[in-house]
């Protein structure tokens, strides 16, 4: 349940933490299900390592998860997530992207963004993404969790950053099945997995504000065959519909 303690770190502190939404079961699948995606990814062609993201390819990178198996459909629609999305951003929002990183032993530290950054200009007035992690193995420090820079949520302009930011960011800490609600304006980077045989799995489910260009296009992405057994909520929420990504008019989708 999102609770309004919730609802003040996520303003407060630009994130908040929700423990225990999957358990052992759910988790167990969750890794296999990735692990599966990871490998039909490379077989359709679709890289895992990506240069311009990555130092080197021990950060493996899986695109287009709601075409590599249906449990995926199920996380990005899932209740403890869209519950808080919607009170962020009300119902005026759409899917951005879906997508996992799989830190393995000696993977490095990507560049220092925050997700609203990427994808409109500044200056970043309103809390118009968020940025839902699932963890599904316990994050720490040394098995490469997400650092983020506190306070920087606030920040409106990249000259707000400091000259090292990474100096100053700390890492998330959660227990494998929990879910970080990271506002968009929130300024991170990956960590460094420094230990020697603990892999760091996270799926990022990313929701933008309606107006904003998603920067998965799921109607060329997505399969036939997956698209008809989207609900017509997820559906819209994918931008599928008559009205794409535009909040629909009443009646009309």
């Amino acid at each position: 349940m999102f609770s309004d303690g919730d609802k003040s770190a996520l303003q407060d502190n630009g994130f908040c933490i929700l423990p225990q939404v999957l358990d052992a079961r759910a988790l167990a699948q969750a890794r296999e299900s990735l692990n599966i995606a990871a490998e039909e990814s490379r077989r359709r062609g679709i890289p895992t390592y990506i240069s311009d993201l990555d130092p080197n390819d021990a950060n493996v990178r899986v695109f287009n998860l709601l075409d590599l198996d249906p449990l995926f459909a199920e996380l990005i629609a899932h209740p403890s997530a869209t519950e808080a999305v919607r009170w962020l951003l009300e119902d005026d929002f759409i899917i951005s992207n879906f997508t996992a990183n799989i830190a393995k032993p000696g993977s490095r530290s990507m560049a220092v963004h925050s997700d609203l950054a990427i994808v409109i200009p500044e200056p970043w007035h309103a809390p118009w993404s968020v940025n839902v992690i699932w963890c599904l193995d316990d994050v720490h420090a040394d098995n490469g969790a997400t650092l983020y820079l506190p306070g920087s949520h606030r920040f409106e302009r990249a000259k707000d950053l400091p000259a090292n930011p990474k100096q100053a960011m700390v890492p998330f800490e959660a227990e494998a099945g929990s879910i970080i609600i990271m506002e968009g304006r929130l300024w991170h980077t990956s960590g460094e997995n420094r230990t020697q045989a603990q892999d760091r799995a996270l799926l990022f489910g990313y929701y933008v504000r309606s107006f904003i260009r998603p920067q998965w296009n799921f109607n060329v992405g997505l399969s036939e065959a997956t698209k008809a057994q989207l609900s017509p909520q997820l559906g819209r929420w994918l931008g599928l519909g008559l009205t794409a990504n535009v909040k629909p008019l009443d009646g009309i989708d």
